[in-house]
């Protein structure tokens, strides 16, 4: 589920606590977790309603200005169904004290640089995880389908490598594009200093 930045700004006030989207089929379901740049959203109760059940009270728990906007909103479809979703802000994203965690031994570095060396082993690619770290500090803020293409990739895909790295507090997402955190700085500091040695 991708929120709006005003709408994450607002459920972080507690102005928004429901969601609305037309899907085939849920994608979330009671209890899902979602890591957002305000913190870690629960869903709650996830429940079909009809469009008649969608109040103008619901639409600005939503986010919207009444329920004739929230309805324009959704996805078209037949074959689809409208869904209430609740949802509440449980606290902030750990990936965020993961990045600034820069408290590490040479063990632990090690152990970051295997953990690394196994991600490019399953990626059938070579050495991807060094060569996106060094990327994206070489071009912070830049558009990611800037330097996908730079590096010859689909936006999709290198989106999805950049996100295993930030799961590792490695990197971090901008407004526009990325950058190295603290932790991936002495990450490659780390990979620069056992290169020469």
């Amino acid at each position: 589920m991708l929120f709006r930045h005003e709408v994450l700004t607002k459920i972080a006030s507690g102005e928004v606590d429901l969601a609305f989207r037309r899907w085939r089929r849920p994608a979330v379901c009671p209890g899902t977790a979602l890591r957002t740049e305000v913190g870690v959203l629960e869903v709650g109760v996830v429940e079909i309603v009809s469009e008649d059940d969608v109040s103008d009270r619901d639409a600005q728990r939503a986010g919207y200005p009444g329920r004739a906007e929230l309805l324009a909103d959704q996805r078209p479809g037949d074959d689809r169904r409208l869904y209430r979703i609740g949802l509440r802000l449980t606290g902030p994203d750990p990936r965020v004290g993961l990045r600034e965690d820069t408290d590490l031994s040479t063990a632990d570095l090690d152990e970051i640089v295997a953990g690394l060396r196994r991600l490019d082993a399953r990626g059938g690619r070579g050495p991807w995880t060094i060569a996106m770290l060094e990327l994206i500090d070489a071009n912070p803020a830049v558009r990611a389908p800037d330097l996908a293409a730079g590096a010859g990739r689909e936006t999709a895909h290198f989106k999805a490598d950049v996100r295993k790295l930030k799961e590792r507090g490695l990197t971090e997402s901008l407004d526009v594009g990325y950058r190295i955190s603290p932790r991936g700085r002495l990450v490659l500091d780390h990979l620069t200093h056992t290169a020469r040695d």
